[in-house]
């Protein structure tokens, strides 16, 4: 029954599902691209049966799938994928990740005749959710089809877990149907399992096993070498921060350091750098700089697919998404390039690593913008204790390596038995 209502209500907004597209489609015109994907409706042949299909909603979860992705190929060499989004940035990162022989599409909105649409047009040998993308109809339907469908590299906070007991009777059905859940932490297994999740392992977080773009992150080093003053990084920011950490670096005054801000959304580099103008700052933006950053006391990293730089070329980096209440933003990117990290008080999308990092000494745990500006300016400027958090960055990073293997391997053997 609960099943039956749901599938009523996802068909009942999928007008208002085409109108978001389209509004969404004026500030990131890749929403307006193969919009019939959506909706279950492919062009061309059907390609050959059997590929490995990878659902990846966004920008973080294409960045681990592509991890996962480079570890089947090297076990698998040849091995076939299906990669699908629900988001531009994501399709645009995966873009990058594709080769000759595999696919790319939207993932299908979650209706019967959508689902059954994706699956008749690919038929994937096994599917892979990556982090926290449990669909109903898709998931039910695979399962009838005996396509083994898994969520991979699983996170679920305290907060997703509340939310999806108030619909205990959908969740647990769709939980339960998935052929394997493979969580990130034990405290991601304990909640996973209280929705009717099976837990058949926990492999750690994938992002962990991701190596920096070596050619980025020397010339993010060489930038900072050249530029005789530390930077400090506000990384990700979301909306409704930039102001706070706008005030709160006018409100420091005089502090030596350069600021760099890099917006989680591409779509808002405009509006940041222009808030950032309002502000007083001098701007400049990534997308003009040549061979060297101009000089500017606002840095705006108005690029995608170049944060391996930015940590390079910052001594610290406060941490987006955590000063509002919205989970924070994934830290370990900054570890694995020895970049220290200042946090707010919200990081309960990433909690356990944010803890771990915390108690490693990779990260700083602060009540407030104004707090994390003058702690990061403190670090910045301590040469000894900036090296000290830098070693305690990269041991951090390295000690919790190796989910890739154990996840390609698990997807491989579901492979095996298809």
């Amino acid at each position: 029954m609960m099943q039956r209502l749901y599938t009523l209500a996802v068909i009942g907004v999928q007008p208002l599902l085409r109108r978001k597209l389209k509004r969404r489609g004026r500030a990131e015109p890749g929403y307006l691209l193969h919009v019939d994907e959506r909706f279950g409706q492919y062009d061309g042949a059907s390609p050959e049966a059997g590929a490995v299909w990878i659902h990846a909603v966004s920008l973080g979860e294409t960045r681990a799938a592509a991890i996962l992705i480079d570890k089947l190929r090297e076990l698998r060499p040849g091995i076939r994928i299906l990669l699908t989004h629900g988001t531009a940035t994501g399709r645009a990162e995966g873009e990058r990740i594709v080769r000759e022989g595999d696919k790319q599409a939207w993932f299908p909105w979650d209706t019967p005749k959508a689902v059954r649409g994706f699956l008749n047009h690919f038929h994937p040998g096994v599917g892979v959710l990556m982090e926290t993308e449990v669909w109903p109809n898709m998931v039910s339907e695979c399962s009838a089809r005996g396509i083994p469908l898994v969520l991979a590299n699983a996170r679920f906070s305290g907060k997703s877990m509340n939310q999806t007991l108030r619909l205990a009777r959908l969740a647990r059905s769709a939980y339960g149907s998935l052929a394997a859940v493979w969580a990130q932490t034990e405290g991601d297994a304990e909640r996973l399992a209280r929705v009717g999740a099976t837990v058949k392992g926990v492999f750690g977080n994938l992002k962990f096993d991701a190596a920096p773009d070596p050619r980025q992150l020397s010339q993010g080093l060489r930038w900072r070498g050249e530029l005789g003053r530390p930077v400090v990084m506000f990384a990700s920011s979301r909306e409704g921060e930039e102001a706070q950490f706008f005030r709160a670096v006018r409100e420091l005054g005089d502090s030596g350091v350069q600021w760099l801000v890099v917006p989680r959304h591409p779509q808002r580099f405009d509006e940041v750098a222009a808030l950032a103008r309002e502000q007083g700052f001098a701007v400049s933006r990534r997308s003009a700089w040549t061979d060297a950053p101009q000089t500017a006391s606002m840095w705006i990293g108005d690029s995608l697919g170049e944060m391996a730089l930015f940590y390079g070329l910052s001594d610290v980096a406060l941490l987006g998404g955590s000063f509002e209440k919205l989970g924070g933003q994934n830290l370990i990117e900054a570890a694995a390039c020895g970049c220290p990290v200042v946090m707010g008080p919200h990081t309960f999308n990433f909690a356990q690593a944010a803890e771990l990092a915390q108690e490693a000494g990779a990260a700083l745990r602060v009540q407030d913008m104004g707090e994390a500006v003058r702690t990061a300016v403190q670090l910045a400027s301590d040469a000894a204790r900036h090296q000290s958090a830098v070693r305690s960055a990269r041991a951090f990073s390295s000690a919790h390596q190796g989910a890739a293997q154990k996840t390609a391997e698990a997807v491989l053997a579901l492979v095996d038995k298809q």
